[in-house]
This record gives C-alpha cells, sequence and structure tokens, in this order.
C-alpha cells in the first residue's frame, strides 16, 4: 500500500486541515483515497453520527468512497478513541484498523491525536502507522514549545523506525518564531511553514516536500 500517514504532535494542531490540504495537492497528479479509520466526538444527528474529521478528509479526495468506508469506527464520545472503543463495548484492535485502512489507492490515512495518543485497545497512533509501513507527516502548532514537541516526535518515530517526510508546522497566528530553522536543525528534517496570508507559498513547498 502506497501512502502517507498524517499525525500531529496533540490534538488541536489543525491536523484535518493540513491533511486536506495535502490531499488536494496529491489529488492532482493520482487517485487519492483518504482514512480516518477511527474518529470519536461524533455528533449524533436523528439515530445517525455524523463525523467531521473523515467528512472534510472525503471532500478533499477524487476517489467516491462511503464515509462509513473512510471512517469504519464512528464514536460520539468525546475522549480517546481507545476509550470510546472501550465505552461503546466495541472490539476495536490494531488488526481492524489495519484492515479498514487497505486500499488500492494511493491512500491518505489520519490518525487520531498524537504518535503516542491511544487509538485502540493497547494500540498507539504509532503502532498503526508502523503496521501500514506509510511514510509520516507531522503537524505541529507554530507556538512557543513547537521545538521541544517537534524533537520528541521526531525521537519517538526514529525509535520505531519510522520515515517521516517531514513537519508541517501550523501558523495559527503570524509570529516571528524561528521554529522552523531551529527544527531543521536539531531534528534534521524538512520543515514547512502554513500561513494563511500565503497559501500559494504553502502549496510550493509542499511540493518540495513530498518529492
Amino acid at each position: 500500500m502506497k501512502g502517507l500517514f498524517i499525525s500531529g504532535s496533540g490534538t488541536d494542531v489543525g491536523k484535518t486541515f493540513i491533511a486536506t490540504k495535502l490531499i488536494r495537492l496529491l489529488a492532482q497528479t493520482r487517485q487519492v483515497a483518504v482514512r480516518k479509520p477511527v474518529e470519536s466526538d461524533c455528533q449524533l444527528v436523528g439515530k445517525k453520527l455524523v463525523t467531521k474529521d473523515a467528512a472534510a478528509l472525503l471532500e478533499a479526495s477524487n476517489v467516491d468512497e462511503d464515509i462509513n468506508t473512510v471512517c469504519a469506527y464512528q464514536f460520539s464520545q468525546c475522549c480517546s478513541a481507545e476509550q470510546a472503543s472501550i465505552a461503546s463495548g466495541v472490539d476495536l484492535g490494531l488488526r481492524q484498523l489495519v484492515d479498514v485502512c487497505a486500499s488500492d489507492h494511493y491512500v491518505v490515512v489520519e490518525g487520531a491525536g498524537g504518535l503516542l495518543s491511544p487509538i485502540a485497545l493497547n494500540t498507539l497512533n504509532i503502532d498503526l502507522a508502523v503496521a501500514l509501513d506509510l511514510p509520516v507527516v507531522i503537524v505541529l502548532k507554530d507556538e512557543l514549545g513547537a521545538v521541544n514537541q517537534a524533537l520528541l516526535t521526531l525521537k519517538v518515530a526514529t525509535q520505531y523506525q519510522l520515515t517521516v517526510v517531514g513537519i508541517v508546522l501550523n501558523q495559527f497566528k503570524s509570529n516571528t518564531l524561528n521554529n522552523a530553522e531551529v527544527i531543521e536543525h536539531y531534528g534534521g528534517c524538512k520543515v514547512v511553514i502554513y500561513n494563511g496570508n500565503n497559501p500559494g507559498d504553502f502549496e510550493l513547498s509542499l511540493q518540495k516536500l513530498l518529492v
């Protein structure tokens, strides 16, 4: 299976937002399927759970699939995917996650939280990335502390022998921090910055990142 695994330094770093940018860029040259194998905090509309992240990924994709294929495990609880599956009485482990990520297309898989966040019973996001054998893109919020978060994430990725394509610093607000340069220096990986004021520059940077 060919594709990318999208992870972050934690929650609320804009992982899904950046993932959709990556998907749309990749979809210019290939068929790109998407997977959000498990999503918690889904909204109950009538008697049906409605995803947010998985729906956004699917909208960016150019492979028409059912939302239940994109996101096979949907939970209403606002907690880790592991705890949500336990609370719902659903048997969810690494094997099930690997199975639902399968695709004949190039596939972009978005995890749930950071690499060391629990995603299923006795399973961390990093376990899924290793099992899928996909290179990883890491998304971080560009703020004070980002260097530490980046280097810790890179360290554990190296320990698990994951290939890190690069880091995307999501700049919620413009700043004068030099996090990108420092992370590249100490982490030895490519870093690109997303700033909503310069979306064109970001796309060019992504193209170089994905070469």
